[in-house]
């Protein structure tokens, strides 16, 4: 006897381990954002609840100061010690507070600095890497002014940088000048060199020649060796000599040290007050001397001569 088979349908169902797998552990990551943003909130309450009102003021202050102030550690916009704008309770109240705009020419100045300290590590390195330069480190001293950056090469009893008494550069002297002249081409900045002399009188050569004179001579003589060293032409603005009147502090009238060539790389103000001294446009025109009020100019009061030359 025959029997009808029928098919045997197997269902398998898949058994989930645990509630982990899948969308339902998405809430497990949920929370620890929402943890950590509910800790991050607390520090933040806990570290101003802490501050002084004056630490608040500087918080605030740094999200409202321009980047390039920021940077360079410029002035605040704001003078006031207080948060809220006006120094009130009225949070758009600008009354009393103190408001200023980014200094631009202090910003200027600071980047001007940056470049001359930056020309003074070049120097340094310079100075380093070159035996022959290392060993005449003692003689120079590289340090940042008001006016700019000074390079003072100095003498010594025992090791002098131009002949007895006149202003023949000796070879250690030139080597030191035309090292330095290729780095000085590297900024823009224009340069003043000043002689300087001890206080003994000057002893030799022609009559009514002095310290002032020997001073003077031996700056331009360093200048022409800076011109061989390659020093653009026009670089120097101003070449002086200043005998015996500008003294190293706490240093006798007559030490050698006082005998040196400054080399002052000038920032801008410096620059800027060497040319408005000397400038011719600062002279009062003719003009304003002839009009209504002003000062006659004296009259020739010989009379007029008759006759020929």
């Amino acid at each position: 006897m025959k029997h009808n088979a029928r098919p045997i349908v197997v269902v398998k169902r898949r058994k989930h381990k645990g509630h982990g797998g899948g969308a339902h552990g998405s809430w497990k990551i949920a929370y620890a954002d929402f943890m950590t943003a509910m800790m991050a909130f607390f520090l933040v309450m806990w570290l101003i609840s802490i501050s002084s009102p004056k630490e608040l003021a500087q918080i605030a202050d740094y999200f409202r100061t321009p980047l390039s102030a920021a940077i360079t550690g410029g002035q605040r916009i704001a003078d006031s010690q207080s948060p809220i704008p006006g120094g009130g309770d009225d949070v758009t109240q600008q009354q009393g507070e103190v408001k200023r705009q980014p200094n631009i020419e202090d910003l200027r100045k600071r980047m001007e600095a940056s470049r001359l300290k930056r020309l003074g590590d070049k120097l340094d390195q310079l100075i380093e890497a070159d035996p022959k330069l290392r060993a005449l480190r003692p003689h120079l001293q590289i340090d940042l002014v008001q006016e700019g950056l000074r390079i003072q090469i100095i003498d010594s009893q025992n090791r002098p940088m131009f002949k007895n008494g006149r202003a023949e550069v000796e070879p250690y002297m030139r080597d030191i000048l035309r090292s330095i002249a290729p780095l000085l081409n590297e900024f823009p900045n224009k340069i003043s060199i000043s002689g300087h002399t001890d206080d003994l009188p000057y002893a030799m050569g022609e009559r009514g020649y002095s310290n002032w004179e020997l001073s003077a001579d031996r700056a331009n003589a360093s200048r022409r060796e800076l011109m061989s060293g390659g020093l653009i032409d026009g670089k120097v603005l101003r070449v002086v000599g200043m005998a015996s009147t500008m003294r190293l502090t706490n240093r006798g009238p007559e030490d050698a040290i006082n005998r040196r060539i400054s080399l002052l790389v000038l920032n801008k103000q410096a620059e800027e007050a060497i040319v408005h001294e000397n400038a011719e446009s600062e002279n009062q025109p003719i003009s304003i001397l002839q009009q209504p009020g002003a000062v006659e100019p004296a009259q020739n009061t010989l009379p007029p001569q008759s006759g020929t030359r």
